[in-house]
């Protein structure tokens, strides 16, 4: 040990000694930020299950090899930096003492192996993602980059690190062999012995390396500690945890149910609930749970969200990359208010801090970040802008792609609430529909007996439910749409005559039926959701009465219908086995209960509606009533759990796109993209939607007047009574698809449910 040694060792020393002390501190500091956070102990258990899939996300990196270009060179970094790790501590010994091994294994071939691997693979790593982030660069054009709004100073500084860590390893290798020191067979060192020849014979430079690989740590510690909101290095340790603590303790995404409405960690009673206690929704940052802080503090900004945003993609101002960073930096900024005491009632006044000078220690800046409304406009100072809050379809696909199981949904319809129901701030268009949806139990405001309306043109009787239950084997929720849209009914017919032809025995409540709720629930209105729900629950409990749970089977048409009976009203106390048409039409032709005679040869593409193919992952049942039609299936550049949405989630369908392109326009011009003869879908809205996309495009002759939208129902239903007559007088120009032989008509000649602008027309 010389002088050079000796001094290099105590410089390693003495700087890691404030590196870890200022990142200790930095931990300490953000996990009391963190538990600032409403308490929430739906996420404690259980461990098995939980500490499986944490094994197998990182491990296998199950989420992040969704983009497959990434996927790889991220693992490599990520193990280079766990089992690095150990190579780092090595080094405290090398400064000193350049012959210094880790007693046992330092001299082990599988260990050299080892550290050749990860030294080689993490430098490798670092330069593929600053390669790739240099290749999705902002400065691409049309929102191409998933990295824009994303901080690059930080990334290139952890990547830079990275590369140097791995550097260091190899370097000390390759000085350690030159020297003499080690000399290690060359399958386990088959980079650095090959390359130590070309070395001088130098134990100071194995030093030398050592502390370069020590002081780049420490300078990592030392930045990271002090930047709390550097998600990009911060997520090497909160990931673990955000992915433990996620809300599906199976491992599935948080999609499907939205997330409770809670208040002290409990369920919300609202027959109980009191505004000046308890929590509505998420109205300040501290309303978010301690889960919500960690998703905050997790965020790499990667953009993968960003990059499958519809709402981004079609120039709305939401990024969900964004509202999430966007939150983060508030929740930072406001956190030495909030640890000092800091609280404010619902009309603004300060009742956590008290006496003559309340606000004396306390940050200015943090004082004024606690003056910022959560939502506002930037001349209200606020976080959140009202339109990129009322810009999400609650599609999931931010949710679905997010590598770190970040929950963006569940925030973003928690701030929806406290806007609908304590500020009563939201797009006007909503009013009608809530006031609709409160007095005619549907948003379109249409009579409850007129919900049988669709049956009229039908050659068979459909059986409504008088009481009695009988020997029906499904209820048949047909749904607003499918009851009062004029598309959707065409839908609602080709369901019901398949399940007449293939003798399935059902039934219909009829006036009985009322709107499950969707729309009001993910446009924040969580009383309006309540009260139809559990009116509903009420009514399908008495159908269901003496019933066994197994046997409680309803089928409906309606993505949205499905996945909230499904996955919500269990909360409520409805328990039932709710499948999809397509599902249960896709297993009748299985069994020849269905059997196509003639087949629609023609070009498909199908649309995969979001709330069944991402919210339920039911992808194929639709798909393969497709190809049983006999049509040649087209599959859109984006489907299945990357598909597209089509704009009328989150109840955007009752809400005006004033911003970019529209996003059923958007999915129609992709669709066109494929030269289909029909666009299939399973969701009487994305119907719609889709519906009104095409037409705007042949308007505009850019589609031609031969491609319609169809339900794949609709598609079976033209297969199985192929080459049955047409009904007099009624065109059959793709009349072929539809039970009543009559196809769709341009929504600038028969309204809808949604207004089409004059420019889209």
């Amino acid at each position: 040990m010389g002088a050079l040694q000796i001094t290099m060792g105590v410089i390693g020393v003495l700087v890691s000694v404030v590196a870890w002390s200022v990142f200790v501190s930095g931990v300490l500091r953000q996990i009391r930020i963190i538990r600032l956070g409403q308490p929430d102990s739906t996420r404690n258990g259980p461990f098995g299950p939980r500490m499986r899939n944490l094994i197998k996300e990182f491990a296998a990196h199950t989420r992040m090899n969704k983009f497959r270009h990434v996927g790889p060179w991220h693992w490599l970094v990520m193990w280079g930096f766990l089992l690095g790790s150990l190579a780092l501590f090595e080094a405290y010994g090398e400064v000193f003492v350049p012959h210094f091994a880790w007693p046992i294994i330092g001299h082990w071939g599988p260990w050299q192996l080892l550290l050749e691997v990860l030294g080689l693979g993490t430098v490798l790593g670092g330069i593929a993602l600053a390669i790739i982030r240099q290749l999705n660069h902002p400065r691409r054009a049309d929102r191409q980059s998933r990295f824009a709004g994303s901080n690059f100073k930080q990334a290139y500084f952890v990547e830079a690190v990275v590369i140097i860590e791995g550097l260091g390893i190899l370097g000390v290798k390759a000085f350690k062999i030159a020297s003499g020191i080690e000399d290690p067979a060359l399958w386990t060192s088959f980079v650095t012995k090959p390359f130590a020849e070309l070395l001088p014979t130098s134990t100071a430079a194995v030093s030398v390396m050592a502390l370069i690989k020590l002081l780049s740590g420490m300078i990592w510690l030392l930045v990271v500690g002090r930047t709390l909101t550097m998600g990009v290095a911060w997520h090497r340790f909160s990931a673990f945890f955000n992915i433990y603590f996620k809300r599906e303790a199976d491992g599935g995404v948080a999609l499907g149910a939205l997330k409770p409405m809670m208040s002290d960690g409990k369920p919300l009673d609202f027959e109980e609930a009191d505004p000046e206690k308890d929590v509505f929704g998420a109205g300040r940052i501290e309303d978010f749970t301690w889960k919500g802080w960690l998703d905050f503090s997790t965020c790499t900004e990667c953009g993968r969200c960003q990059s499958q945003c519809p709402a981004w993609n079609t120039g709305k101002p939401l990024s969900p990359k964004l509202v999430i960073t966007q939150l983060r930096d508030h929740a930072y900024a406001k956190a030495p208010y909030l640890l000092a005491g800091g609280k404010k009632d619902v009309t603004g006044e300060e009742i956590g801090l008290t006496g003559a000078n309340p606000y004396e220690g306390i940050d200015v800046l943090a004082l004024a970040e606690a003056e910022r409304p959560l939502v506002g406009t930037g001349d209200d100072g606020g976080v959140i802008d009202p339109d990129v809050l009322w810009s999400c379809t609650t599609c999931g696909a931010c949710v679905e792609q997010c590598p770190v199981d970040i929950e963006h949904v569940d925030h973003i319809v928690d701030m929806r609430r406290y806007q609908v129901m304590i500020e009563s701030n939201f797009p006007s268009e909503l009013n009608g529909m809530f006031k609709n949806l409160e007095n005619k139990g549907n948003p379109w405001g249409q009579n409850a007996r007129d919900r049988l309306a669709w049956t009229e043109d039908l050659d068979f009787e459909v059986p409504v439910f008088d009481g009695e239950l009988g020997d029906a084997e499904y209820l048949f929720w047909v749904g607003c749409a499918g009851a009062f849209e004029d598309r959707a009914k065409k839908t609602t017919r080709a369901v019901a005559e398949l399940l007449h032809i293939a003798g399935v025995k059902y039934t219909v409540l009829g006036p009985e039926e009322t709107c499950t709720g969707d729309p009001a629930r993910r446009a924040g209105n969580e009383f309006v959701f309540q009260m139809l729900a559990q009116q509903n629950v009420e009514v399908l409990n008495s159908v269901f009465e003496g019933v066994e749970p197994s046997k409680r089977k309803i089928v409906v048409t309606c993505a949205h219908c499905f996945n909230t009976l499904a996955n919500e009203y269990p909360e409520l106390g409805g328990t039932y086995e709710v499948v999809h048409h397509t599902q249960l039409l896709n297993r009748l032709v299985r069994e020849k209960r269905l059997v196509p005679v003639a087949p629609v040869a023609q070009d498909v593409t199908y649309h995969d509606p979001c709330y069944l193919g991402r919210h339920n992952k039911v992808y194929e049942a639709p798909r393969e009533l497709v190809g049983a039609s006999g049509a040649s299936l087209r599959e859109m550049p984006r489907h299945a759990d990357r598909s597209m949405c089509c704009g009328a989630g989150g109840a955007r369908m009752w809400m005006e796109e004033r911003i970019g392109k529209r996003i059923n326009v958007e999915r129609v011009d992709e669709a066109l993209g494929t030269a289909p003869s029909k666009i299939a879908t399973g969701c009487p809205f994305c119907r719609v939607m889709l519906t009104d996309g095409v037409t705007a495009r042949q308007n505009e002759g850019k589609a031609a007047e031969s491609v319609e939208v169809v339900d794949v129902a609709q598609l079976l239903l033209s297969a199985v009574k192929r080459g049955q007559p047409v009904p007099a007088g009624v065109s059959a120009s793709g009349g072929e698809a539809e039970a009543d032989g009559r196809a769709d008509l341009p929504t600038d000649e028969v309204g809808t449910g949604t207004v089409q602008p004059d420019e889209d027309k």
